[in-house]
Order: structure tokens, then sequence, then C-alpha cells
């Protein structure tokens, strides 16, 4: 299995690291002029331009807009089609990615000041939230869950979910997630037009607040061109995992764990940082070994081959600063003692700490969301979660006296800005007068 070589006593280590890491850009020329396109097709001939747009991409036709719409009986007859074990493991991937979300609500607060003016926050969930769920290589069912959990428990009153169905085929795992977490319509769109439907609204699909959920390239710049008009989740790029080992662990596992990541698409990143060069070697030979019975074998070669890595350092505290260059989505710390090492950990979206606390556990039902900051934007973002859609309005109540107090310091500042009736206002106030 062909995968770069990377060693820290290497002259132009970081450079080379770099270089691997480099983002592979979602919205190229082309794809932005081709984005820009659908998405003012949309904007103008609405529903008429999505069946249009269905029928070319997604090989499907429909008779009218309405039928753009998955009715809400077909997800509850998902849910008696799934096998047993299916719907009882969405069931409790649901009720632990609640209860972790439940941790993060937050809540409306007030202070007040010694001049008696009250200050605060009132958090209020958004209106309507659109979720977009992959559908072209693959099912996703735990993208529902991920996205649609927080929005619910947040308090969003109404969530829209968007999901192409190539052909016609519409996966019942996707629609029985929808259904147990909680969605309220689905409609059988997807790429850049479902982006489009969702931030200008149509006849049929009502405009949202916010886009959230993963896609290829095409959807990633649509959400880039309609940020403004509605929030969004994250750019989100292809899948990474590093892992930390200090060469204890078994090989076979953390060889299975970079595969995890590699399967999704050839695009996937995969780096092994360790200080053991037999160990190495060992999670190599393991690779090799495994790779051939893996129904996507073709994939992960690919993915290793182009972006996969293995690093060998001198020592842990060289593996950390790998770490926080790399600024990884998933990290898997699999050391002796992991909360020491995470303690230094600047920059990664989810940490996976100790032998057996594979990254895989995270995409499904740890608890903690599986949409993550990719492509080193770890280092300024955070993983998905109910504060995504919650948003916050500043409360402020001035007392006569702290009226009287701040009004000097306000016409102060707005006469230095060049700012006479935003100094009168103020004064006005801190008179009394009125």
């Amino acid at each position: 299995m062909k995968i770069t070589r990377l060693n820290s006593d290497q002259a132009d280590f970081s450079v080379r690291l770099d270089a691997l890491l480099a983002r592979l850009g979602p919205d190229d020329e082309e794809v932005t002029q081709s984005v820009t396109a659908i998405l003012r097709d949309v904007q103008l001939r609405g529903d008429q331009a999505l069946l249009e747009y269905t029928q070319t991409f997604d090989r499907l036709t429909l008779d009218a807009a309405a039928a753009l719409e998955i009715p809400a009986a077909r997800q509850q007859e998902a849910l008696t089609r799934i096998p047993a074990a299916q719907r009882e493991a969405l069931e409790k991937a649901v009720e632990r990615l609640r209860h972790y979300a439940g941790h993060q609500r937050m809540q409306s607060w007030r202070y007040r000041d010694e001049f008696g003016n009250e200050l605060g926050q009132e958090v209020r969930p958004l209106d309507r939230v659109g979720v977009y769920v992959p559908g072209g290589k693959a099912a996703y069912p735990s993208s529902v869950l991920m996205n649609v959990v927080p929005a619910r428990v947040a308090g969003v009153a109404e969530v829209i979910m968007c999901v192409p169905t190539p052909d016609g085929r519409v996966n019942d795992m996707v629609l029985a997630a929808a259904a147990i977490a909680g969605v309220d319509r689905v409609f059988t769109l997807g790429g850049a037009q479902a982006v489009g439907a969702l931030a200008y609204g149509t006849e049929t699909v009502p405009a949202v607040d916010k886009i959230v959920g993963p896609g290829n390239r095409f959807v990633a710049a649509a959400k880039r061109l309609v940020y403004g008009i509605v929030g969004i989740d994250m750019i989100a790029g292809p899948s990474e995992i590093l892992v930390v080992c200090d060469g204890n662990a078994d090989a076979d596992w953390v060889a299975m764990d970079m595969f995890a990541q590699a399967e999704h698409d050839e695009d996937a990143q995969a780096i092994l940082v360790c200080p053991d060069a037999d160990f190495i070697e060992k999670v190599l030979d393991s690779a090799e070994r495994q790779l051939a019975d893996l129904p996507r074998a073709a994939i992960i070669t690919a993915s290793m081959a182009a972006r996969g890595a293995v690093v060998q350092v001198r020592d842990l505290e060289e593996a950390l600063a790998v770490v926080n260059q790399v600024a990884p989505e998933h990290l898997e710390v699999s050391v002796a003692d992991p909360e020491a090492f995470i303690s230094r950990v600047r920059h990664a979206g989810a940490m996976f700490l100790g032998r057996y606390s594979a990254e895989v556990l995270g995409d499904y039902c740890a608890g903690p969301n599986h949409v993550l900051p990719t492509a080193r934007s770890a280092r300024f973002s955070s993983p998905l979660g109910v504060y995504d859609f919650q948003k916050r309005s500043s409360v402020i109540y001035c007392s006569p006296q702290g009226a009287a107090e701040l009004a000097p310091v306000a016409a102060e500042l707005a006469r230095g800005e060049g700012l006479e009736a935003h100094a009168r206002s103020a004064e006005y106030r801190g008179r009394g007068e009125g």
C-alpha cells in the first residue's frame, strides 16, 4: 500500500506536512460559476427549476412540484420496514445524542450593576432550519441524527430536510432516522438546487433561517454563496483522522481506525504519528493484511496514497506539536496518559482518549456531534451543537441613575467620533429630559 512517510528529523518536515494538509478547494472557479447559475435559476423560477434539476441530476421525473415532498406517512412506513435491530440502534443513538446535547443548551441571564442598570442576554431558538443529507454515493442516517437532534433540543420550531434520491431510490433507514429524530418535512432534493431552495424558498419549499449538513463540493460552494441570506454551519471538507500512538496499542486497531476514515472517499485523510519506528511498520503490515477483504478497498487505497501519512517523531512532545499544526477533525490519543496529553492540545475537532475510544463510536452513538471542523478549521471553529441553533439578543435596561452615569461617557466617545446626534441623545437621558 502506497503511503507518504514523514520524519520530524527531515529538514523540510514542516513544509512537507503543510503540503500534505493543503485544503482541497470546494469552490474552484468552474464549480462556483456552475453553482451561481443554479442558485440564480432557483431564485427566479422556483419549483420549475427544481423539477428540471431533479430530472437532470437525479434522473427523477416528477409530474408536479408537490411530488418533491416525501409524505410524512412515508417516514412512518420506513420505521416499520427497516429491521428491528436497525430501529433499535437509531433509537439508542438518538437517546445518547439528546442527553449530551441537553448539557449544551444556553440559558438567558441578567444582572444588575451598581447604578440599577439591568443587563443581560436573551436566548432564543431559530424558527426554521434546513438539514441537507447526502444521498449520492451512500446513505447517511447518522447525518440525519447529528444535525436534527441538537436542533430539536435547542427548540427549533420546524426542521426541513432535503435528501437526493437518485433514480427515485429512497433509503428507508434515512427516512426512519428522520422520523425518530423529529424532522417535520422531507424533500427529494439534492445538490446546489436544494441549498438554493432552502435559502430563497420556492412555491413548495419554505425558506429557512440556517442550513446545516455535509455535501459534495457543489453543496459546499452553494452554502458559501448563500451565507448572509441564511446562516450555515460550516464549509465541510473531506473527513480526517490523526492517530497519536506511543507504540503500545494493537496495530490492527490503529490500522482499521485509519481505514475507517479513508473509506469515506478518495479525498479523506488518515495520519499516524508515533515515536516508535517498529510500531509504525507493524501498523503498515497490518494495513496490507487487512485491506484485501474490505468492500471499499479501492477507495481506501486511493485515499491513503493521495493524502495518508505515517509520521515518525522523536517523542510525544513532538507529536503534540504535529497535532497542533494539523488541527485535525478527529484526534485519537492512544497513549498511556491521554489526559495529560490533551491538556496541551490547542486545536482538534473531537478528541478520543485511550485505547478503546475508536473514532467510529463518535460517528454514530457516543453522544458528541460528528459534524466537525475540517481542513485545519479547528483552529477557529467548533463541533456542531445546540448553540448553533440558538441565537442571543442583548438586553439593556437603564435606570435614571444609570443613564446619568453612562451618558457623559457615551457623549464623550460620540463626539470623539464626530457624531453629535449620538452625543445629544445620550445627554438627554442623562439630564432626565423628556
